[in-house]
């Protein structure tokens, strides 16, 4: 059951990407655009609040390579906040 819901999850944030590359005009200058838009920034900022909140830092400290990727995907997941969000207010 967890094999089938990841692949799910997977699919879905690729199919978010797959909409970026290609319609990144529509999801910028139209209303229903603005409107996905505001829906992954919301997304987004709770998947980073997610990871400070909710994940146990456990998981993480104290382990190079683990805090490593804590680093660089809380970037990544504060810059999509960023920029989803921005988009949707502008």
């Amino acid at each position: 059951m967890m094999t089938v819901h990841t692949f799910f999850i997977a699919f879905v944030v690729f199919l978010i990407g797959l909409l970026c590359l290609t319609s990144a005009t529509d999801l910028t200058q139209t209303k229903l655009g603005k409107t996905i838009s505001l829906g992954l920034g919301i997304f987004w900022t709770a998947r980073l609040f997610f990871q400070f909140f909710v994940y146990s830092p456990k998981l993480w400290k104290g382990k190079k390579f683990e805090t490593t990727v804590h680093v660089l995907f809380s970037l990544l997941w504060t810059y999509l906040s960023s920029i989803f969000l921005w988009t949707a207010l502008n």
